[in-house]
């Protein structure tokens, strides 16, 4: 009998453990797939994984759970590379409604966005797994070490190359938090309103529009590059379609709706006061998060 109310006791702290961490783990899994879906199956493994270890001779939970999450996850990035080579038009992030307190954490907001999500894409499995460990949870080498089956020397090799791979694709930062806000308010009037030469105002020489409809709905199959390209591609939205101020991904958005419903979710990334990136998901799939915000957590 007191062997199993020990166990049981075993099971309430490790269950504490794993529910105290799980919006970090989420984050982990979530920043190394892109995929929401995918980093909550990644997080029912790594329960059943944890639910499974000698508790008592784990001396740091919090490190233990996050190696769970990377192996699992890992797993989870090859199997997604291969849906990727398959998908129809250009393949964005799930995008996640975001709190406040994202946007306020500088460097975990850059690390979700859209744009650096992207950046991340071009990285190999492992150099993702590791420049996120690193880069975003400040995880030691030893530690990211044993996550990813390599020797503490290997990863500090990987972590410097993925790091210089994304500080060359890196976007630029914008200069205050309001220039966002002020640009985003005027993109949002000028779509609302048909006015082109506005919305040509706001928008960079070099704005690309990328938009993922996954082969299930209607998108540009190739991203659209130039400001005349894409005012023409936005002025076709403001008719029959209502205009919500959001955040997404730590970055300000726009969620379109149509007749009440979600259409498609708009994310912008503002560089200078002038809309540089756009990313419109309108794959249905991909649209199930944006009713409820997302906690993420370093």
């Amino acid at each position: 009998m007191a062997r199993k109310e020990g166990a049981g006791a075993d099971m309430d702290s490790a269950t504490q453990a794993f529910v105290a961490h799980r919006n970090l783990l989420f984050t982990v899994a979530y920043e190394m797939l892109g995929s929401a879906a995918d980093a909550e199956d990644v997080l029912q493994e790594t329960w059943l994984r944890w639910a499974g270890v000698d508790h008592g001779a784990v001396r740091d939970r919090r490190a233990y759970l996050v190696r769970i999450t990377t192996r699992q996850a890992l797993s989870h990035l090859r199997t997604l590379g291969r849906r990727k080579e398959s998908y129809v038009g250009p393949w964005l992030p799930e995008p996640l409604l975001t709190a406040p307190d994202v946007a306020e954490d500088v460097e975990l907001a850059d690390s979700v966005s859209m744009a650096m999500l992207l950046v991340l894409e071009t990285l190999g499995p492992t150099e993702r797994a590791v420049f996120v460990l690193r880069e975003v949870f400040d995880l030691g080498y030893d530690e990211i070490a044993e996550a990813v089956d390599k020797s503490p020397a290997a990863v500090r090799q990987i972590a410097h190359r993925a790091r210089g791979h994304v500080a060359a694709r890196r976007p630029r930062g914008a200069t205050s938090a309001a220039e966002p806000r002020r640009t985003v308010e005027a993109f949002q009037q000028a779509v609302e309103t048909g006015d082109l030469r506005r919305l040509l105002d706001v928008l960079a020489p070099d704005v690309v529009l990328l938009t993922d409809g996954g082969g299930v709905v209607r998108a540009a199959l190739a991203p659209v590059v130039g400001a005349d390209q894409v005012a023409r591609v936005l002025g076709r939205i403001a008719t029959a379609m209502t205009l919500e101020p959001t955040r997404v991904n730590g970055d300000p958005a726009l969620i379109v709706r149509l007749g009440g419903e979600i259409d498609t979710v708009l994310a912008l990334r503002v560089d200078d006061g002038l809309v540089t990136g756009l990313y419109a998901v309108r794959n249905p799939e991909k649209l199930s998060r944006l009713e409820r915000e997302t906690a993420l957590r370093r």
